[in-house]
């Protein structure tokens, strides 16, 4: 009985060890040492977003309420995702701030079109010309090509989700906050790279995008699925917050990249509404007039 009572014990033990384990794990990924500058980032982003928009409005040009709006929406979906209280288990906690930090808010961000507005905001010379430069440059075209923003995306959540990354970070703060800075960086450029909305180099057509916004989910469904089984290596969470933080990546991704379908259903409409209408024109036009 008592070998019997002390293996409980120990077990109990091993139990109540795992949970910390994990839950510093979790802390040190989603808010390291960046997190709180990059937070106050997004605040002062969305200030100079409002102030710069005001000013086109005030000098006569049309600039949607609707994008002061979204593009608020993303930077409080960041700073919510990096500072802000999330419920549920250490693993959960982790999933709740990726989608607000890495898909939600980057989603939104693009398509507010920031660069769209800094352009436009920027007199005609220097500082407009050489963005144009870097927004049109060869390495801008390549990383805003679709399936190339989407391997920089989806194969960092798979590198740091099923090898010991993860691991490494929970010894190194620094480490982990650079992982929150690249999964919001690579979360905006491929919300860009498909959206399309802002003046970048290439012309990718809509077949393109929507069939690697498809892959990518895919690839992000099959991570989800993966850690609804077994966690990242080197962690230990509780079976039943890893099994909820799963299912949390896998519906809430479908949430963000269905509104990221509807982007591209909007944009296809558009095209489609406007070649029909050049098309009434030319036919409008009598032969012998053309």
């Amino acid at each position: 009985m008592e070998s019997g009572g002390a293996a409980a014990v120990a077990g109990r033990g091993r139990a109540a060890g795992a949970r910390p384990e994990g839950r510093r794990a979790a802390a040190v990924v989603t808010a390291g040492p960046v997190a709180p500058p990059l937070a106050l980032g997004c605040v002062l982003a969305a200030v100079v977003y409002a102030v710069g928009a005001a000013r086109l409005r005030r000098r006569g040009d049309a600039w949607p309420w609707r994008r002061d709006s979204v593009f608020a929406a993303g930077c409080a979906a960041v700073v919510w995702g990096l500072a802000g209280p999330v419920p549920g288990g250490p693993f959960t906690v982790h999933a709740g701030r990726h989608l607000l930090v890495a898909m939600a808010g980057p989603a939104l961000l693009a398509v507010a079109r920031p660069l769209t507005l800094v352009l436009r905001l920027l007199p005609p010379g220097g500082p407009r010309r050489g963005l144009l430069r870097v927004a049109h440059s060869p390495a801008a075209g390549w990383l805003l090509f679709p399936p190339v923003a989407a391997a920089v995306d989806l194969g960092g959540l798979w590198l740091l989700h099923r090898t010991n990354l993860w691991a490494a970070a929970h010894h190194d703060p620094l480490l982990g906050g650079l992982l929150e800075l690249h999964m919001l960086l690579a979360g905006l450029l491929f919300a860009m790279a498909v959206c399309r909305l802002d003046p970048v180099r290439g012309r990718c057509g809509l077949p393109l995008r929507a069939v690697t916004l498809l892959a990518a989910g895919a690839a992000h469904a099959a991570l989800a699925k993966s850690l609804y089984v077994t966690g990242p290596p080197g962690t230990s969470f509780a079976a039943a917050d890893l099994r909820a933080g799963a299912q949390l990546m896998y519906y809430g991704g479908d949430v963000v990249e269905v509104f990221l379908a509807l982007v591209l259903a909007v944009q296809w409409y558009a095209t489609t509404g406007r070649r029909r209408a050049r098309q009434a024109v030319r036919d409008a036009v009598p032969v012998g007039a053309r």
